[in-house]
């Protein structure tokens, strides 16, 4: 019977603060903590499962199903990129460039000179603000809105009636191709709008990542002849390196449709998910009661999907990063990240303490499939769990 396991990343959701997260002005934040208590939090397949269970979150239940840890961050950054290839088997023990001021004069203007556009804005800012303060301007004149974050972003906004969304995204093409090293920024993300004032985004979002520096786990499992299915913007994180097979989704829940669609067929090897509705439309918006209900949503789907997995399956719940919607600040929070792994053939309620890398996910994932581990990072924890 083909081994599958099922890797389902919640973006942004955060148990707690790191004991490093005042290097970036991260503490207190816990971006659980912040949703738990709300009225539109329903999540009893979570708390089943041990998500109550795992170090500093307290209120668990006597007898979790799945096995379960707390995840540090080893890589030096709180942010989507870093946090997905650390889950894979890099970590990055430099930062990625940010730029709090903006991007430098002569590297606007090349791009400019590039892509025949004038740019506005460039500084940090809120993707839903910006198109406020600058769409108008964007409309008339059919300049770039090219705006960064706390993150190592170099994000393009422009009205799809204004800039067809092909064009935006030829656009996002010569900005990755011009951001190298000292500017090689993480992202580089298309955020097409429509409509009238004060505008709305559309779903057409597109990310242009860095090339990861290194094999991870998608190139060994790919290498070694299994499926490496990605769902969400997995594709985008990795560039595409080590997909076999990719699904583009549009919101969670079309990205819990794709992944329930998915373990009714038949393959053997990785099913990789990111469902970023958490930290795009909630974390980043501070919206508490959106973020509690998306959690309530995702446990409404594993009703079903638990119910789903055969004999061989495996299903691993884990984040990459926080961004805690009570906090002040609407960017990433630095903070440690759940893991819940299930499956007939795993232990139930194995407390797998607080793991030293999100990389040791990987290791998991490439001893279950029986593939060695090479020069990718992390320490299995599967010898400990497998039933």
């Amino acid at each position: 019977m083909p081994k599958r396991f099922f890797l389902i990343v919640l973006d942004s959701f955060g148990v707690g603060e790191l004991p490093d997260a005042h290097l970036w002005h991260d503490e207190g934040s816990n971006t659980l903590g912040a949703i738990r208590n709300h009225p539109n939090f329903h999540c009893p397949n979570l708390e089943a499962l041990g998500l109550f269970n795992i170090a500093g979150v307290g209120g668990g239940v006597p007898s979790p199903k799945a096995s379960f840890a707390r995840m540090a961050e080893q890589s030096m950054g709180k942010d989507t990129t870093i946090g997905h290839w650390e889950i894979a088997g890099i970590v990055s023990p430099d930062p990625l460039p940010t730029y709090p001021d903006g991007f430098p004069k002569e590297l606007i203007e090349e791009f400019e000179r590039r892509t025949g556009r004038k740019v506005i804005c460039n500084k940090p800012y809120s993707g839903t603000e910006v198109i406020k303060d600058y769409g108008r301007e964007q409309v008339e004149t059919g300049a770039l809105i090219v705006y960064t974050s706390a993150d190592s972003v170099f994000q393009i906004a422009a009205h799809e009636g204004v800039v067809p969304v092909e064009e935006l995204y030829r656009y996002c093409e010569i900005a990755r191709e011009m951001l190298s090293p000292p500017h090689n920024v993480g992202r580089v993300i298309a955020r097409p709008f429509t409509g009238e004032y004060p505008f709305t985004r559309t779903a057409n979002r597109h990310d242009y990542s860095l090339t990861p520096p290194a094999d991870t786990m998608l190139d060994l499992l790919k290498r070694a002849g299994y499926a490496t299915i990605s769902v969400g913007k997995i594709f985008d994180i990795f560039a595409g390196r080590g997909i076999s097979e990719s699904h583009r989704t549009t919101s969670n829940t079309h990205g819990m449709q794709v992944t329930k669609s998915l373990q009714g067929q038949d393959f053997s090897g990785l099913c990789f998910v990111n469902l970023v509705d958490f930290d795009m439309k909630y974390g980043h918006r501070n919206d508490i009661a959106g973020y509690a209900a998306a959690a309530t949503e995702f446990d409404g789907f594993l009703t079903e999907f638990l119910a789903g997995m055969r004999e061989d399956d495996l299903l691993l719940i884990t984040a990459d990063h926080g961004c805690d919607p009570a906090t002040p600040s609407t960017d990433h929070s630095r903070e440690y990240t759940p893991m819940l792994l299930y499956g007939k053939g795993v232990k139930a309620g194995v407390d797998l303490g607080t793991r030293a890398s999100f990389s040791d996910i990987s290791a998991t994932v490439l001893e279950f499939f029986g593939v060695a581990q090479e020069k990718t990072k992390g320490k299995s924890f599967y010898a400990e769990v497998k039933a």
